[in-house]
């Protein structure tokens, strides 16, 4: 069985700016895995990726081919209220590096799966 993560904007950000192998990381940290990619993410990522220099890509189509997109009817505009809401319905972890965000995830015992100062993986399942 695999472990289905929800990936965050900041999540992804920090993936790809830490350099680390994404797939090999991840198998490792909690094995076999399927990503979950919402639409708001997916929007905030091309928004922070227009901003960024050609040469920092943040592999848009590389998180997409690797991901399924969700489109089930969230009633929040507010992306962290989406990623909480599914995560809680669905025992979702969250990919996320944002303070406030796995604050929340925390307090429901939803999984969080962090990028750690060496580049590595690491799961958070309380506080």
């Amino acid at each position: 069985m695999s472990q289905s993560i929800i990936v965050d904007a900041c999540g992804w950000v920090a993936v790809i700016d830490s350099g680390m192998n994404f797939d090999i990381e991840l198998k490792q940290t909690i094995g076999n895995f399927e990503l979950i990619l919402l639409d708001s993410v997916l929007d905030e990522l091309k928004e922070i990726e227009s901003q960024r220099p050609k040469r920092k890509s943040l592999l848009i189509p590389m998180l997409e081919s690797k991901s399924n997109l969700d489109d089930s009817e969230i009633e929040s505009n507010h992306t962290d209220d989406q990623i909480f809401e599914l995560a809680k319905r669905e025992s979702f972890s969250v990919l996320t590096v944002d303070k406030e965000l796995k604050k929340r995830l925390f307090e429901s015992s939803i999984k969080v799966i962090e990028v750690s100062k060496n580049n590595h993986f690491k799961v958070i399942e309380n506080l």
